[in-house]
């Protein structure tokens, strides 16, 4: 009886449902009708859209396995060949300890020269499979580590140094962390100073780019905390970055264009020293330096199998060594008032002899500086530099200039020009200040971790020149007649990213027509190079 009453009551329901459910069939067929295909083009424009999307995720996919596929060959690769280089490194470590136990009964004693020689060979490329065991390790390590990213799809590398460097000062300088002159001693001064400072740490991003017109491009910037102190309480210890070098090169096989601010290439070399990395070793001691706005171009000769032939020429911003009078806005300077840009260039010729490589070049720069009134000046330098190994132990390497006017570049202890009247008198005559100086150094590579150096290096003001003048000229308030530089130091790398180093350095500045000032500083400095 139950089942009777439920009956009739759902299968009215069920009448009324298949009516609505025909009623609305209808209508939408009929609206169907009325539309067109109003509605079947969206439904095929968006199966198509989904069509592209699955076949382009289909070609991202695969091209994402392609790469995870590569990088793992090159795991494999760098795995393999790392194993190689432990069997070869043990090897060579059992045959030096073979002819380390030797005895000297065993051999004749002319043989002894011999196997001294072999032993040391033995020695060096041991050092030489560590390093390559280190880089190749370091290369597997590469593969499991996150990059560093930029906008670019181009590879970036970042670079640079952590460098600490506690210092002692005997005599008054110019500066306490690196000091470059010799000051007279000031009442209020102490006869000795002790600090430490991080403001030669350095950082670099160097940029890898796509081949154009067969030339490999590349971008390199590089800053450090060296430019200055901030006004607040202990701000000595709070470097303000700055600007050092940024370049980019486009490098075909023997050709290269450079564009950007860098050394000066016409005189590119420095002593060896992590002391003074923010200004270079010798710098205003004969050392010519600066980092200056260049366009320049490069060319490679092979003369022979042993021997190429680098001619170098660019142009330069003519930099006089002026103080900028404002802090925001930039001004011309002295040479840039001429209109013209600086020139220089450099001839080098590099023989290589039994796996070294001696180096020698010349070089020349000319600027024209206008000091106003139609004081227009001649600003020329010309330097020399050579490299010269001596043996498998030591290498000599020197530079040298002789110049005029060229304080922005370091030479004459940064003085440029002398007058000897009101400068801002139109009737006074302005001269370009003649100078001559140059360093040279001497390298003893005791091991492939282990090296010492010693260094001496001298800027001589013509000082004829600095008497005639009165000592009026533009950058000190008594002229420097010859600055000296005496240095030597060990630096010592356990690692390939680690660097120590103890370097003592005595410095002699002379004021016109007097004694010298004279300051001893030894320096001891700890890196981590990344």
């Amino acid at each position: 009886m139950g089942s009777m009453n439920w009956a009739r009551a759902v299968l009215p329901a069920c009448g009324l449902t298949i009516v609505l459910l025909t009623g609305a069939d209808s209508a939408l067929g009929q609206s169907s009708d009325k539309a067109g295909n109003s509605l079947d083009d969206p439904q095929q424009a968006n199966l198509a859209a989904v069509g592209q999307l699955l076949q382009q995720l289909q070609s991202e996919v695969r091209m994402l396995s392609s790469q995870v596929d590569s990088l793992k060959r090159q795991q494999e690769s760098a795995q393999v060949e790392s194993a190689e280089l432990h069997k070869e490194l043990d090897a060579a470590k059992s045959q030096l300890l073979a002819l380390g136990g030797k005895s000297v009964e065993d051999d004749p004693p002319q043989n002894s020269a011999g196997n001294s020689g072999q032993q040391t060979a033995i020695e060096a490329r041991i050092a030489r499979l560590e390093d390559n065991q280190q880089l190749t390790d370091q290369k597997v390590a590469e593969q499991n580590q996150t990059k560093v990213e930029s906008s670019s799809k181009y590879r970036l590398r970042l670079s640079g140094i952590v460098l600490f460097n506690m210092y002692e000062n005997r005599g008054s300088v110019d500066n306490q962390d690196f000091p470059q002159l010799a000051k007279a001693p000031s009442p209020l001064a102490s006869s000795g100073t002790f600090g430490g400072s991080l403001r030669q740490s350095q950082v670099g991003l160097e940029g890898f780019g796509p081949t154009i017109g067969g030339a490999r491009t590349s971008a390199v910037v590089q800053f450090d905390f060296a430019g200055g102190f901030p006004d607040a309480p202990n701000g000595v210890s709070f470097g303000l970055m700055r600007l050092r070098t940024g370049t980019v090169r486009f490098e075909w096989e023997n050709t290269s264009i450079i564009a950007g601010q860098d050394t000066l290439f016409f005189s590119p070399l420095s002593a060896t020293s992590i002391a003074t990395l923010a200004v270079p070793a010798f710098a205003y001691s004969g050392n010519l330096w600066s980092w200056t706005p260049q366009l320049r171009v490069e060319h490679r000769f092979m003369v022979s199998d042993n021997s190429s032939l680098l001619l170098q020429g660019g142009l330069l911003d003519p930099l006089a060594g002026e103080t900028p009078p404002s802090q925001f806005y930039r001004y011309p300077g002295w040479g840039e008032n001429s209109g013209q840009p600086a020139y220089a260039t450099r001839v080098a010729w590099t023989q290589s002899l039994q796996g070294q490589k001696i180096i020698a070049g010349i070089g020349g720069y000319y600027s024209r500086q206008d000091w106003g009134y139609g004081r227009t000046k001649d600003a020329w330098a010309g330097t020399a530099d050579v490299t010269v190994p001596l043996g498998n132990r030591f290498e000599f390497t020197g530079q040298f200039f002789r110049g005029r006017g060229i304080g922005g570049l370091g030479g004459g202890i940064g003085q440029t020009a002398l007058w000897n009247e009101d400068f801002t008198n139109p009737a006074t005559e302005i001269y370009g200040l003649d100078s001559i100086g140059g360093w040279a150094q001497l390298k003893y590579k005791a091991s492939a971790k282990l090296q010492f150096n010693g260094a001496f290096g001298m800027d001589n003001p013509f000082a004829n020149e600095l008497r005639q003048f009165g000592g009026n000229q533009t950058y000190f308030a008594s002229p420097l007649s010859k600055n000296q530089s005496v240095m030597g130091n060990f630096l010592y790398q356990p690692k390939s990213d680690i660097v120590l180093s103890l370097e003592y350095r005595r410095l002699n500045t002379y004021t016109l027509d007097s004694a010298a000032n004279r300051a001893n500083i030894i320096t001891m400095s700890v890196g981590y190079i990344f």
